[in-house]
């Protein structure tokens, strides 16, 4: 790398100021540790797991109501037993600060604005709390959301987790199908939802399908309507037990936490599940506790009078990490609605509303801004704005440089990868190290992730597979349903017992920052040759006809398959004999000439997850012949339509 590669390195003031360097100055007065930077700490963290995890839990001042025997009670993977004996309670950490200070900021794209002081969002779980109690919900009931992106779905969770209940959501946008194939598995005994909701303009009435969700959960004491202002009362004929929110909310009560085991569970997250069942993942309230703690405050440099923003819906697991912004005292800012209504400029326009610090989105939303030739930067201030956040997929360098040129000079661009099944990120950002074009700064403190080839050796500076090879706290307790742990096992470990393998190709530089690839069972085998669909589609992304595409190899590892490209054309552009030819040779001259397509066809819309994931696997499935009702789970898709739209093009 050149010096030309940097795009952002902290000033001392900032390097002096930030949670990463007091938390060192912390180590070396309270326990006697000195390192020589980052990496040093980093190698720390991960060979001396227990005294890295206590000094986190000190650090922070988790509040035990019964102490830990000890930190790690069994190092294995899976069966990591992590503070046996500690007793404590995510949302006491959440709600221990009171005051008048903005503890949740909540907008939606109609402009209607409320904000909830710390006093006011305790008020509000206690009250909450003390509701789901008269619907008889105890510590270990499943609690269930079919709720936008607003207050009352964290009030909720709050509420829930006090109790020692485990929380579960899904956005109304989801089908009913696809809603019930994650609450059926974890029978929850009251669901709390929305009839209707917002997006891009419309209101969409969703009343049938939140009925027919209410019919199909046998299991359900209670269903709770959330109501937005002006909304008729809820009708209590068509359930036993149908309440509004406000009657829920109705009595207020003191805030009280139910002291529970540290792997008690939290929440459950779930898989895409666009091929086939969603996986139940169980993550747990110490395990959830400490590894947000230490990578919201040491990785992301958040604390009091940060204002922390990140695009999601309730069931992206960032909505689950944006949530534990609580825990450090920042004010987090909610948004329901599109990212792009009225246009693509909504939610820079918030942020420089909202004097947003943190300001986190999905990378392909800054590719699509990008795209669209646009320059926030000329139209706000962002006097507030010191870091911008990028996940779920890989941001190519031209995005970074569209971040510093278009947005903010002087912002700290921390780019995250990692995954629902830890809640967390692998790699990640580090305050103390310059950004360079590119690559993910840091491997994340107490997290053992490395790149293996395919003999099972870590290698550095080649692609390899991305593992992780010492437990981490947040790593699933156990997925619902799997009593044996026959499918956590299959999912992560089947490859290399005893190691994490994570399904992504990565690449380490020595210094320890690094480049995602995209997904290892979506690769491009050609000739021998590997390629992540993310280098694909950023030589893809340099054709001024294409506005997006999506790549699949139909190959496998004994045997050499075709290479399609599905592509999205821009507005008046045809695709002819000719601009097929020029697409060839452009992707032959800048990959190899191994990876031209063999087939290349224009489909309306690229298929994707509700997250913004390409289909990549469940469409090489279907050009096996896999029948499409069983290669992938349309109720799970942002744009359904798009996959009979793309099976017309075959």
């Amino acid at each position: 790398m050149t010096g030309q590669d940097t795009l952002w390195r902290p000033s001392g003031e900032q390097v002096d100021g930030c949670n990463l360097t007091r938390y060192l100055r912390w180590l070396e007065s309270e326990r006697g540790l000195r390192f020589d930077g980052y990496d040093d700490l980093w190698r720390w963290s991960v060979a001396d797991l227990e005294a890295f995890w206590a000094s986190i839990a000190d650090y922070f001042e988790v509040r035990f109501h019964a102490p830990p025997e000890r930190v790690l009670a069994k190092r294995a993977m899976p069966g990591a037993r992590w503070f046996p004996g500690a007793r404590l309670n995510y949302a006491e950490h959440a709600l221990a600060r009171g005051g008048s200070e903005p503890a949740l900021i909540c907008r939606n794209e109609t402009g209607a604005r409320r904000e909830f002081s710390r006093d006011d969002l305790r008020r509000e779980v206690g009250a909450a709390r003390a509701g789901l109690l008269r619907l008889g919900v105890r510590r270990g009931d499943r609690v269930v959301a079919y709720l936008p992106n607003d207050a009352e779905a964290v009030i909720a969770f709050l509420a829930a987790a006090s109790l020692g209940a485990i929380w579960s959501s899904c956005p109304p946008e989801f089908g009913v199908e696809s809603v019930l194939d994650r609450f059926r598995q974890i029978e929850p005994k009251v669901l709390i939802g929305v009839d209707r909701y917002g997006y891009n303009g419309r209101e969409y009435d969703r009343s049938g399908d939140f009925a027919r969700i209410i019919d199909s959960l046998p299991t359900l004491n209670a269903a709770v309507v959330v109501r937005a202002a002006g909304g008729t009362s809820a009708d209590t004929d068509s359930f036993p037990r149908r309440l509004s929110w406000q009657e829920l909310t109705a009595e207020p009560d003191e805030l009280a936490f139910e002291p529970v085991a540290f792997d008690h569970p939290l929440w459950t997250l779930y898989s895409s599940g666009t091929t086939g069942l969603p996986k139940a993942i169980v993550q747990g309230h110490g395990g959830i506790l400490v590894e947000h703690l230490k990578q919201l405050a040491l990785h992301t440099d958040l604390g009091v009078g940060d204002r922390f923003f990140w695009y999601t819906t309730t069931g992206w697991m960032m909505w689950n990490y944006l949530v534990s912004g609580l825990l450090l005292g920042t004010t987090v800012v909610l948004y329901d609605g599109s990212p792009g209504w009225p246009d693509l400029m909504t939610l820079y326009r918030l942020a420089d509303e909202e004097a947003v610090t943190c300001f986190g989105v999905s990378a392909p939303f800054l590719m699509a801004c990008r795209a669209a030739g646009l320059e926030p930067g000329r139209q706000f201030g962002f006097e507030a704005l010191r870091a911008v956040g990028s996940t779920g997929a890989p941001l190519p360098a031209e995005s970074f440089d569209w971040v510093y040129e278009h947005v903010k000079s002087d912002v700290w661009l921390g780019s995250l990868s990692g995954g629902t099944d830890v809640c967390t990120g692998f790699v990640g950002p580090n305050p103390l190290q310059a950004v360079r074009r590119g690559p993910i700064q840091c491997r994340s403190l107490g997290a053992k992730v490395e790149a293996f080839d395919q003999d099972g050796h870590a290698v550095t500076g080649q692609v390899g597979e991305l593992v992780i090879t010492e437990p981490l706290p947040s790593m699933p307790l156990f997925f619902w349903n799997d009593e044996s742990g026959e499918r956590y096992r299959e999912s992560y470990f089947d490859h290399w017992p005893g190691v994490w393998r994570h399904g992504d190709w990565i690449e380490f530089d020595e210094d320890g920052s690094s480049v995602i690839y995209g997904r290892s069972d979506s690769t491009l085998n050609r000739g021998g040759v590997r390629m992540g669909t993310s280098e694909f589609y950023r030589a893809a992304a340099e054709l001024s006809e294409i506005e997006d595409c999506v790549i699949v190899d139909t190959g496998s590892l004994d045997r050499e398959g075709k290479l399609w490209l599905f592509v999205v054309l821009a507005d008046g552009t045809v695709l002819d004999a000719a601009l097929i030819g020029r697409i060839r040779r452009h992707l032959r001259t800048r990959l190899s000439p191994r990876h031209g397509p063999d087939e290349i066809r224009a489909i309306p819309e690229v298929p994707t997850t509700l997250s913004g994931k390409k289909l990549e696997v469940p469409i090489k499935r279907i050009l096996a012949g896999e029948p499409v009702e069983q290669a992938v789970n349309v109720g799970t898709l942002k744009n359904p339509e798009s996959i009979a739209a793309l099976v017309a093009t075959l």
